[in-house]
């Protein structure tokens, strides 16, 4: 453990500014295909980008995409006095999963990580990165995460909860397989990767609809990676829960484990009760915390929340930048724990978390 690293950042968004900076990493026919068939991005619907939650003000800098510029990034995140980060996860949600076809989606895929690798990874090596994959082929997907997996800078493999099927059936598995070889965790991250509509009941008809609903499809997903076995399946695994609200994780524990007791023969192989399994092999990031704002409400409510979830363990760090939708809560739930706890959150957890976070430090 290096005492030098001191707050990692568990969920920073990266963007692509425009679709050419991934043109020298694709394949000349896929470049050409972007080109002739007029496809000028692939930035996801799910932050439309004139909303003011979906970026900062002071991330919009000289009218590029937020979060576009690993300078302005490093200095927002990294270089933040007291509020920096000593290390920093990229997630980059550029919505390469959604294609439809195969070929160009793995083609993107392989495309978006080299160009993190040469634009970001190598511009401040306090960055780290996700390795994104196209789950049309989880085989395909498996490679990809093999290729990179030797690479410092790669310390989690990244998902997104809109899927085709749910990601704890069988198809999936291959993806568990190469991250759990490569040891490192999977985070699944709000956003759409297959046909569904984004509500278990259907299409939404406003944005704040599909934005508050988001954390059905995570509980839904956690839902399906215990009960189709994941993790009995792949013992090493853990999987990170990003940006998806923490409070409502009791009580889908306290109903999973009620009903396993009286199902529990449909699912034989989850041999421990659910909130046990998930408490040692589910981790979630803590923005946006969705917890009470007025700070006499979180001091009642976050004894009682940390009680029923059983661990700070499970507690990673984020600043969602360039999001913009939860600065208050997360202050409230640092200053209301003790110094060890707050050590946790912002730094040991995320140490045990991402086993190979510190390779990229001393390469």
């Amino acid at each position: 453990m290096n005492p030098a690293i001191g707050t990692i950042d568990c969920d920073v968004h990266n963007a692509v500014a425009e679709i050419s900076e991934l043109f020298p990493y694709l394949p000349e026919r896929w470049a050409d295909y972007c080109v002739e068939h007029g496809v000028t991005g692939l930035a996801p619907a799910s932050y439309p980008s004139k909303i003011a939650l979906s970026a900062t003000p002071e991330s919009r800098v000289d009218g590029r995409p937020a979060a576009s510029d690993p300078e302005v990034v490093r200095s927002q995140v990294l270089d933040a006095g007291s509020e920096g980060a000593d290390l920093a996860i990229l997630n980059c949600l550029y919505a390469v999963q959604p294609i439809r076809n195969e070929d160009w989606a793995v083609a993107m895929a392989s495309a978006l990580n080299d160009w993190q690798a040469r634009r970001w990874l190598a511009a401040d090596p306090r960055f780290r990165a996700s390795i994104v994959v196209a789950p049309q082929n989880p085989q395909r997907a498996a490679t990809e995460i093999e290729r990179l997996a030797g690479h410092p800078g790669f310390v989690q493999v990244l998902l997104l909860a809109g899927s085709q099927a749910p990601l704890g059936t069988r198809a999936h598995w291959p993806i568990y397989a190469a991250a759990a070889a490569a040891g490192l965790p999977v985070g699944i991250h709000p956003g759409v990767a297959g046909g569904n509509p984004p509500l278990p009941v259907g299409w939404p008809s406003t944005y704040i609809e599909e934005y508050a609903g988001a954390t059905l499809a995570m509980q839904s997903q956690l839902t399906s990676l215990v009960c189709e076995g994941v993790f009995g399946r792949f013992p090493e695994l853990t999987v990170v829960l990003l940006e998806s609200g923490v409070t409502w994780l009791p009580s889908l524990m306290w109903r999973l484990d009620k009903n396993w007791k009286g199902l529990r023969r449909e699912i034989p192989w989850v041999t421990d009760r659910p909130a046990t399994v998930i408490r040692r092999h589910v981790r979630l990031s803590t923005a946006p915390f969705d917890g009470p704002h007025d700070a006499d409400a979180a001091r009642a409510f976050l004894p009682r929340f940390l009680d029923q979830v059983g661990s700070v363990d499970m507690l990673l760090y984020a600043s969602d930048h360039p999001h913009w939708h939860h600065r208050g809560p997360e202050q409230a739930l640092l200053a209301f724990l003790s110094a060890d706890e707050r050590r946790k959150v912002l730094r040991e957890n995320a140490l045990a978390t991402y086993p190979t976070i510190l390779q990229g430090a001393a390469a």
